[in-house]
């Protein structure tokens, strides 16, 4: 195999960014993002170009294969590169230094089930520690290959071949899907049965439904369905002690669900490789609204009311007056909410009306013509995405590809997502808000905006998620942006569990949150979550560092980076 050779099945992946790699900025894009970082320094900063695959130097695998594997192994540089590291800010900025420490040594493309117990069995006999790799988009350090010196290789699973959808329960709107199927490939294989998962997380493009599910992920619905584990009927992995699968049932009080033991496991326990997961019709009745608030406060209460109402809205996006005029919505001197509703059964009318009817009794206003505009027979899907929604949705979209440009002007930009309950929220909204700008302002030395969006509701609280952009170099030293990112997160990890809220709501422990789950679980859980890992896995084989150490493995010190 040559060494621009994949396995891959798929489109180019930019290795050291996000997206695929024929996917660029817009000259109008580029020039934006520009502008912004030489008004977030005073000056034009220095760009460092972006990395080629000549660019880095690999050492060769450190474990030989045996035969009955090496067709479905690559040691290639791009899917060795690939494979070493996620999406987070730390990914991109080391990717941009050229400074890739922890390669697996080899990457599988399993194509059936039989093929990942063959990789399973022989890792587990030769101490090689295994990641499972779903489409590689985790931002919290889940996939990277950081084992420490215990194990004598690494291999990096990628179930890319494990992407079909097997088999469609019509009746009980169900099917069986496997765990390596890409957010789009799942859905256009459910289009022509007039089926739809929808969990459309950000990531949807680069995501794998296995990856969801290992991750608990957050998707489309801002209530009601949040989660991939409402989605979830029954599972199937595969553990280095056996198959480990579940039945399929609408509800279950049969003792602890293994299923949960699964959803959100991080690929510790096992690697799913499919399942039965419950649909929905396609849509077909859609509304939307964007409404304004004089004051965050105004905005929080209505919104608490909309999720307490039963109304269960499809988006409740609140953004404070800052992340409004960060995505370009309104000028920031109001906070703002984009709303909508929609069903597969009948007109949500009656569901949009009441939801303005509690909008305006917390002095929001809303532009009456263009609800009335979307709530019209007929009218297209594509209203909803218009005025205020249509704009913060398309930044939303195409954030993660501004930042690879963000992170070569050495500017910082980074979120982090939590939730709290009603009664706490405003304690920890405004301390988070004032604690991290302290944080910033000590390691960056200059004040910076820390906007707030709620992704998710419930009636007993929010998800708030922060964002905030700092000044790391204008020099083009990314070592300097990369240690001021480190300081910053273990704090605002520290800042959010200390004010009460959970150091991640949907983007997974994986490594760089480690110091903030350690602090809001139970010890008494995590010994008894790495009992059960070693039931299951009793070589500590994987992903190890993830959620828990195995037991009786020395890894490397905990920590973001350590």
């Amino acid at each position: 195999m040559s060494e621009a050779a994949t396995l891959s099945r798929r489109g180019k992946l930019r290795f050291y960014g996000w997206g695929y790699a024929d996917e660029d900025l817009s000259a109008e894009e580029v020039a934006r993002v520009r502008g912004s970082a030489q008004r977030l320094g005073g000056i034009a900063p220095v760009e460092v170009s972006a990395p080629q695959l000549r660019d880095f130097e690999l050492p060769p695998p450190r474990v030989a294969l045996p035969s009955s594997l090496e067709s479905m192994m690559s040691a290639t540089p791009y899917d060795r590169l690939v494979h070493s590291l996620g999406k987070s800010f730390a990914d991109i900025v080391r990717m941009f230094m050229r400074a890739v420490s922890n390669p697996p040594d080899w990457v599988a493309f399993p194509r059936s089930e039989e093929e990942v117990i063959a990789i399973l069995d022989w890792a587990s006999g030769a101490n090689v520690a295994v990641i499972p790799f779903g489409g590689g988009s985790s931002v919290c350090g889940g996939v990277e290959p950081a084992v420490g010196d215990g194990y004598a290789g690494v291999v990096s699973v990628d179930l890319q071949y494990l992407w079909k959808v097997l088999e469609i329960d019509r009746s009980s709107r169900a099917a069986r899907i496997q765990a390596g199927a890409l957010g789009p490939e799942l859905e256009s294989q459910l289009k022509p049965h007039a089926l739809t998962l929808r969990h459309f997380p950000q990531s949807l493009q680069l995501s794998t439904l296995g990856g969801w599910i290992a991750t608990r992920s957050g998707g489309h619905y801002a209530s009601l369905y949040t989660h991939i584990d409402d989605f979830v009927e029954s599972t199937r992995s595969v553990t280095p002690s056996g198959i480990l699968e579940t039945r399929r049932l609408p509800g279950s009080g049969a003792g602890p669900s293994p299923d949960r033991m699964m959803i959100g496991s991080e690929g510790i326990l096992g690697i799913i490789t499919e399942a039965w997961m419950r649909l929905q019709d396609r849509p077909s009745h859609q509304a939307s609204a964007a409404a304004s608030f004089p004051t965050m406060a105004d905005a929080v209460a209505a919104v608490r009311a909309l999720s307490q109402s039963g109304l269960f809205p499809t988006n409740c996006r609140l953004l404070d007056p800052a992340e409004a005029r960060n995505n370009h919505v309104g000028d920031g001197s109001t906070a703002i909410l984009v709303l909508g509703f929609e069903s597969a059964d009948h007109p949500v009318n009656a569901w949009m009306a009441r939801a303005l009817e509690l909008v305006a009794d917390h002095r929001g206003s809303y532009d009456r013509d263009a609800v009335a505009r979307s709530l019209a027979p007929g009218n297209p899907a594509t209203e909803h995405r218009q005025g205020a929604a249509g704009q913060w949705r398309n930044a939303f979209i195409r954030m993660p590809y501004y930042r690879d440009l963000l992170v070569a002007l050495g500017v910082i930009t980074d979120t982090f997502e939590t939730a709290i309950t009603w009664d706490r929220f405003e304690t920890l909204y405004e301390g988070v808000r004032e604690k991290t700008r302290n944080v910033i302002r000590e390691t960056c030395g200059h004040d910076a905006t820390v906007s707030c969006r709620f992704t998710h509701i419930y009636p007993d609280g929010p998800a708030p998620y922060f964002s905030y952009s700092a000044l790391g170099t204008t020099t083009g030293d990314l070592s300097s942006s990369l240690a001021k990112w480190r300081q910053i997160k273990l704090a605002t990890n520290e800042i959010v569990v200390g004010l009460g809220g959970t150091v991640t709501h949907h983007h997974a422990v994986g490594r760089d949150h480690r110091s903030g789950y350690e602090r809001q679980s139970s010890p008494v859980f995590r010994h008894a979550l790495a009992a059960a890992k070693a039931a299951l896995d009793p070589a500590g084989i994987l992903n190890p560092g993830t959620l828990i150490d195995p037991l009786g493995r020395t890894l490397p010190a905990r920590g973001v980076l350590s």
